[in-house]
């Protein structure tokens, strides 16, 4: 394989027609919904989901993402993305920092007055990311199966408008969570969203346990889960 076939396989520049030397991005669809999650739940968002993910998270519900999706210029894609019309957008995945033209595409999305969230497995690093946009960052519990790929040095680039997530699928992910919480002092570095997991975790059963412990942290479910189950863009 040549260097510029390598270049194009690796998403690094388009060799084709009008497009050739743009910086461009494989993605997996872009659609209009309710924000489900975070802090900015209920809003209408466009999401903008990025292919490709380098963690096998057992409860994974956006595995389709893994593989597939279109090569798309950045700027098509902010074409795309005002053309609904919306102030909020969230890049999500997969992991979209699996891409490094993703820093790219959120700075450019900051820069037209977005208002812009990330959400990011927290296993690769989020030190470049532009601080006008809201982090939406996991720690991996154990039930997820990829627990060891949490970069714990991301939590020194959390901003007061970032949120730290952790999704719950049994007593031993919250228990877990809690000793994360004291150990590492999460609370006081930003906003803690706990959630269990979708079919496997009661709603009722951690909304009993956090409220037992008194823990400093909100408790949220996925709104777009209780509107559309797990029907693709929703």
């Amino acid at each position: 394989m040549g260097s510029a076939d390598r270049a194009v396989a690796d998403g690094e520049i388009d060799l084709a027609g009008e497009a050739a030397q743009l910086p461009r991005l494989r993605l997996s669809e872009i659609f209009l919904s309710l924000q489900g999650e975070a802090d900015a739940v209920g809003w209408p968002t466009v999401f903008v989901r990025l292919t490709g993910c380098p963690l096998r998270c057992v409860w994974c519900d956006t595995a389709y993402a893994f593989h597939g999706g279109q090569w798309h210029t950045i700027d098509a894609i902010l074409e795309a993305v005002a053309g609904h019309g919306v102030r909020h957008v969230c890049v999500t995945g997969g992991e979209p920092l699996a891409q490094k033209r993703c820093l790219v595409l959120l700075e450019r999305l900051c820069d037209a007055g977005y208002a812009v969230s990330l959400e990011t497995s927290g296993a690769l690093d989020v030190a470049a990311v532009d601080p006008r946009v809201r982090k939406v960052v996991d720690l991996k519990a154990p039930g997820s199966g990829e627990a060891a790929r949490n970069l714990w040095s991301n939590l020194d680039h959390l901003l007061p408008h970032d949120q730290l997530k952790i999704v719950i699928a049994d007593r031993g992910d919250y228990e877990w969570a809690v000793a994360r919480l004291h150990e590492h002092a999460l609370a006081q570095r930003c906003q803690v969203l706990l959630s269990p997991v979708h079919g496997r975790l009661a709603p009722r059963e951690l909304a009993q346990w956090i409220l037992a412990d008194r823990l400093p942290v909100r408790f949220q479910l996925q709104l777009h889960k209780q509107l559309w189950g797990d029907l693709p863009g929703h």
